[in-house]
């Protein structure tokens, strides 16, 4: 297929088969995928948990409002921000500038100096919608790598975060939870999955000038 007849191909999977799984390649080609995500500034200041245990999975369903495909998909995907952003991000970041491309600090520091006043600029909630917005990207770029894979996926916005970060103890690493993506393959009787896409024609949703 296409790259356009595989987004056809895609859509949000309501309901999943719970006994097919991901082979260890797909979620590996997941994960690099996310690694990969355009950010700003090239900061990577987010991060994704992958959550396999069923059990752990079934306790979070209730979290999604009884949303099943939360234990039904073959892995559960959240997309989380820092809770804390700072100028130790930067530093990290350039490290990695330094060590990857063997930048000298005399073309690096004007920029890292510039980055840290910009982020050190920011309010707190600035930067957690800052991160957030960030988030989305991470979620698009992790749909279309599905669809190429062939992979289903579910995006959701509608569970308890707060409580989900409870759960899965990502206070301790400095996290809350944005996004969720349950991933896995559709189920035979799932009646959406033969439905036809609804969108506009593009000529009534792009804009030539």
């Amino acid at each position: 297929m296409s790259i356009i007849q595989k987004l056809q191909w895609r859509y949000a999977t309501k309901k999943f088969d719970a006994h097919k799984t991901l082979s260890t390649a797909q979620i590996t080609t997941l994960k690099q995928a996310f690694n990969l995500t355009a950010l700003s500034y090239g900061l990577q200041i987010l991060k994704l948990v992958v959550v396999e245990n069923k059990a752990l999975r079934e306790e979070l369903v209730g979290l999604a409002y009884g949303q099943r495909q939360v234990v039904d998909a073959s892995h559960l995907l959240v997309i989380c921000v820092q809770d804390v952003i700072d100028a130790n991000d930067v530093e990290t970041h350039f490290e990695s500038v330094k060590a990857i491309r063997n930048t000298p600090d005399a073309i690096l520091n004007p920029f890292k100096e510039d980055l840290k006043t910009t982020v050190e600029g920011m309010t707190a909630e600035k930067k957690i919608s800052w991160a957030t917005k960030q988030a989305y990207i991470a979620l698009g770029n992790l749909m279309t790598v599905c669809a190429v894979e062939e992979i289903d996926s579910c995006p959701m916005e509608g569970f308890m975060p707060e409580a989900l970060d409870e759960k899965l103890n990502l206070k301790a690493h400095g996290l809350r939870s944005v996004l969720l993506l349950p991933v896995g393959f559709r189920a035979d009787d799932d009646l959406f999955s033969g439905l036809k896409k609804v969108r506009q024609p593009v000529s009534k949703t792009v804009i030539e000038l």
